[in-house]
């Protein structure tokens, strides 16, 4: 008895008291019971508080019942060095260095959910060991533009592939105890005027190409939040927007989540209350200091809200919902019981990280420079005696810079880094261009003697050296890769292109790493003999390069975005300014439906590289596709089969693309459109049977008259292909709905 007194004293309640544990408290109890009792404990200033931030990186809870406030943090690469409470300086923590993720071009680039899944792990680990709640990302908005700043934060053209990445990622993330915050919902593709920019496109291009990935991640991946896009859609800005958000996402998905500003994406506060907005935060974002003429109750769904819910203005249900919205959020996450602690920059996040940028790293030309010699890559280091690695992305820190997405880390290995250690005393570097600091808001100028020194030096050097590597491209400085700001040109800066014309007229033998999120131009093409797209690859980017380069890992990644010969074989280029970048208020997809590949293959426009794109140090070989039936009807299921066989000397990873073709269509259908993908290993000489299968649902398209998805009766095929532009076996198919083959 003795015992049990001091165990009661020491946990200040009797034995008997947990019967009266509060509903909401009880982690036995359902989570909507949970929910609307603490609803119904709440004042209606305590409701309206959790609908919007007490900090630049956190909100409300309600301290008076114990429920906790959310702390959130910028992703979706890695997790955000601290921030300080009131403005957007670092608050120089020395315990916030984390692992930088490779970005998510290069995870929609390995075509492999098992690598998705191990990034959600793994940055859910460190985000739960950092104490977030919410983490902001993934971004799946659709690469419709190659000047669009903020690609590479994103999952590439096609919705079908952004949609089966961004899941894995989510559900694994969540299993951390720390919700995914998918981003930026939606039709965020330029960032040029990207706070009020009016972007007005068809029913059709909105439902089947920029929706389907963030459906995905609310229906399959059950995200608990989602982030609202600056811009405008149809005149109603994003993060209130009746359309998107509750006709579409609250309504037709039947999303349970909270909806969050993007930080300083809210604008009017009745349209806040009423159209689908949860949660505000980063308004006013001069900085918040006590000098500000601001404060956070002056929020739109602050005190302004508190005022019309008093007066009558607007329903007490919509508070209501948006706090049952958000104590939802916080039962899943902050208030979850027997949370894992997480982990921070551990070898098996590394690892994580470095396996990513080995499948996501895409090979794009391996040429012999001779008729007597055999491809470039691998490098043999037998071969060469002296290798001289040219770029200033070579040493650049490319977790800085980029906006939101930059990363304080605690380990990263340069491709310098990485390409020393393999090759040793054999690699010189040179700086050959520069860029400057990273910069965001501006361009910081070089002066052309430093850039003309750089480049001489550059040149006599790889005169001098029997292979040269240069690492180039973009690097997240303002107008590159970088929020706030799209591209200014489609060529690569600060005198690259004149720079490899110069080395490949002293050496042949080079081989060019692009580390960027977008396509680039290449007029210097046909003389440089082997290209490598390298993305951002974060942490451990220089072992995955080395990896690469050395033939340690035989090259697997596909391209996610088509590269265009010319800015203008782009579809959103094709026509004029209303349709990129729009006129400054207002502007009109008028590719409609034919993003990237779509409009490609459709116009017969060719692409540089196409979408699904990507070489390997072996062979494959595709056999005849088969397929279970000659016709499909309403819930039935097709299912084809292709061998594919390792004919080259190395084992190898191969991703077998399928894509579905309409043969007459009453509407305007693509080419061909992406329904499914696998991504198989082979030793040489081995031959997989490779299975798909379609539904009728692959074969629909959004009906702007009905308002619904439809599929026409009809011939339909089945094309199997290693890139959009390559297909290697077909087979066809009719589809009868039942309702006919009644008749």
């Amino acid at each position: 008895m003795k015992n049990k007194s001091l165990i009661t004293l020491l946990m200040g309640v009797s034995f008997s008291s947990f019967a009266q544990i509060p509903v909401y408290q009880d982690v036995r109890q359902p989570l909507e019971l949970r929910v609307q009792d603490a609803l119904s404990r709440m004042t209606l200033e305590e409701k309206v508080k959790l609908c919007h931030a007490q900090s630049k990186f956190s909100s409300n809870g309600v301290p008076r019942l114990g429920i906790s406030e959310l702390w959130w943090s910028d992703g979706p690469h890695g997790v955000r060095a601290e921030i300080n409470w009131n403005d957007w300086g670092y608050a120089g923590w020395t315990n916030d260095s984390v692992t930088a993720f490779p970005a998510l071009t290069c995870l929609a680039a390995t075509w492999n959910p098992e690598m998705s899944a191990g990034y959600g792990r793994a940055i859910g680990e460190e985000a739960r060991y950092r104490k977030k709640d919410v983490l902001l990302g993934p971004g799946v908005n659709i690469y419709r533009t190659p000047l669009n700043g903020r690609n590479f934060e994103y999952m590439g053209e096609d919705p079908y592939l952004a949609g089966v990445m961004c899941v894995p990622y989510i559900q694994e993330l969540q299993k951390n105890g720390v919700a995914a915050c998918i981003k930026h919902y939606a039709l965020n593709n330029q960032e040029l005027w990207r706070g009020h920019i009016d972007v007005e496109l068809s029913d059709r291009a909105l439902h089947e190409i920029y929706l389907p990935a963030f459906k995905a991640a609310v229906q399959e991946g059950e995200a608990w939040s989602i982030m609202g896009a600056y811009n405008k859609i149809r005149g109603q800005h994003a993060c209130h927007n009746d359309l998107i958000l509750n006709q579409i996402l609250k309504n037709d998905w039947a999303f349970d989540g909270v909806v969050v500003t993007d930080w300083g994406g809210c604008h009017d506060t009745q349209e806040a209350a009423l159209y689908g907005l949860d949660v505000e935060m980063g308004s006013y974002t001069n900085g918040l200091t006590s000098e500000s003429e601001f404060s956070y109750e002056d929020y739109f769904l602050a005190q302004p809200y508190l005022n019309m819910l008093q007066a009558g203005a607007v329903c007490q249900s919509t508070v209501d919902d948006k706090a049952a919205r958000v104590l939802r959020l916080i039962f899943r996450t902050s208030m979850l019981p027997d949370k894992p602690f997480g982990s921070l920059a551990t070898q098996d996040h590394y690892d994580v990280a470095e396996a990513i940028g080995n499948e996501g790293i895409v090979l794009l030309k391996n040429a012999p420079v001779s008729k007597k010699q055999k491809a470039l890559l691998p490098i043999d280091p037998a071969r060469y005696k002296r290798i001289l690695v040219v770029g200033d992305n070579a040493t650049r820190l490319l977790n800085e810079g980029g906006g939101s997405s930059e990363l304080k880390v605690k380990d990263m290995i340069s491709p310098l880094d990485g390409l020393k250690a393999r090759y040793g005393d054999k690699v010189n570097y040179t700086q050959g261009y520069t860029a400057g600091r990273p910069m965001y808001g501006r361009i910081e100028g070089i002066p052309q003697s430093i850039s003309d020194s750089l480049r001489k030096e550059a040149v006599r050097m790889a005169a001098e050296s029997d292979l040269v590597i240069f690492v180039g491209g973009l690097n997240k400085n303002h107008y590159q890769d970088c929020e706030a700001g799209d591209r200014l040109s489609y060529g690569l800066p600060f005198g690259q292109d004149e720079l490899i014309r110069e080395i490949t007229g002293v050496n042949k033998n080079m081989v060019l790493l692009l580390l960027s999120g977008n396509a680039v131009e290449m007029p210097w093409l046909d003389q440089v003999p082997a290209i490598v797209q390298s993305w951002y690859l974060g942490s451990m980017g220089g072992k995955s390069i080395a990896n690469v380069l050395s033939g340690d890992i035989n090259p697997s990644g596909k391209l996610p975005f088509s590269f265009p010969v010319r800015l203008n074989d782009c579809g959103a280029h094709a026509f004029d300014e209303m349709s990129y970048p729009g006129d400054s208020i207002r502007q009109i997809y008028k590719e409609d439906i034919l993003v990237g590949y779509r409009w490609h293959d459709t116009k017969e426009i060719p692409a540089l590289f196409p979408f699904g794109y990507g070489m390997s140090y072996t062979d494959f070989e595709y056999g005849k596709a088969r397929i279970s039936g000659q016709t499909l009807r309403d819930e039935q299921l097709l299912t084809i089969t292709v061998p594919v066989k390792n004919t080259g000397k190395v084992a190898g990873k191969e991703v077998i693309q399928l894509y579905v073709n309409e043969a007459e269509a009453k509407v305007l259908r693509p080419t061909k459109e992406l329904k499914g993908f696998r991504k198989v290993e082979l030793q040489p000489g081995e031959t997989q049977e490779v299975t798909f299968t379609v539904s009728v649902d692959d074969l629909k398209y959004y009906d702007d008259t009905r308002q619904a998805w439809h599929a026409e009766p009809g011939a339909f095929r089945v094309l199997i292909g290693t890139s959009s532009a390559d297909i290697r076996s077909e087979a066809g198919f009719n589809y009868e709905p039942a309702l006919m083959g009644n008749k």
